[in-house]
């Protein structure tokens, strides 16, 4: 069987028992073929659309956004599987409903042991990649925090340091008020400070009426 978390959970290891209860449950649900949740950005793009037009012959598309707005609906879908290896994988796209417009950025994070993480693959070309620590805060919250990135060319990593890296921090945690789970991703330059964000909001799908015992 494979859970629809278990790249995380594998990630984790004995630490995904410090996770939320509904984190925890979610995340241990057999996966479906694809399964899809609605939910709502508050926030969401990036305040500097611009590169991302001249960054994309290089880099492909599904990886940057040009726009920056508020209550910003979205759809996640993602794919859960595993390698020949038998490692888990977590295909994930999501699409962002700007007014007049629709943006998408897809990844595929893959367990990898003997990177210590999970290997984060960027855009519809897997141009850019993530080494990702996985770890627990203390609300219990689901928190990936990078540490290395490179840009991947003709089967060559080139690692992007100092003026040309980027530091991207994902926590996904519970809302036990509203019942739902919650999102936000910053990735900061070292010199443009924020150049991509969102953080909100969304609904699982597999939870149904238990959710109430997640308080």
């Amino acid at each position: 069987m494979i859970a629809q978390g278990d790249v995380f959970l594998r990630a984790l290891g004995v630490r995904s028992q410090q996770l939320h209860p509904a984190i925890l449950a979610q995340l241990r649900q057999p996966h479906a073929p694809e399964d899809s949740v609605h939910g709502v950005f508050e926030t969401a793009g990036s305040r500097f659309g611009r590169l991302a037009f001249l960054a994309r012959p290089v880099l492909g598309s599904s990886l940057l956004l040009t726009r920056f707005g508020a209550d910003v609906p979205f759809v996640l879908t993602a794919r859960a599987s595993r390698t020949a290896a038998g490692r888990a994988v977590l295909e994930t796209t999501r699409r962002f409903e700007f007014p007049g417009a629709t943006e998408v950025i897809s990844d595929r994070l893959v367990e990898d042991p003997e990177a210590g993480g999970l290997r984060n693959l960027l855009g519809d070309r897997r141009r850019v990649e993530l080494i990702l620590d996985c770890t627990v805060t203390d609300h219990g919250s689901l928190r990936m925090q990078s540490r290395h990135v490179a840009l991947v060319l003709g089967g060559r990593r080139i690692p992007l340091r100092g003026p040309f890296g980027i530091v991207v921090s994902v926590e996904d945690g519970w809302d036990a008020e509203h019942q739902r789970r919650t999102i936000a991703m910053e990735a900061r330059h070292p010199l443009l400070g924020t150049v991509l964000e969102y953080r909100g909001w969304y609904r699982p799908n597999d939870l149904g009426d238990a959710e109430s015992q997640y308080e």
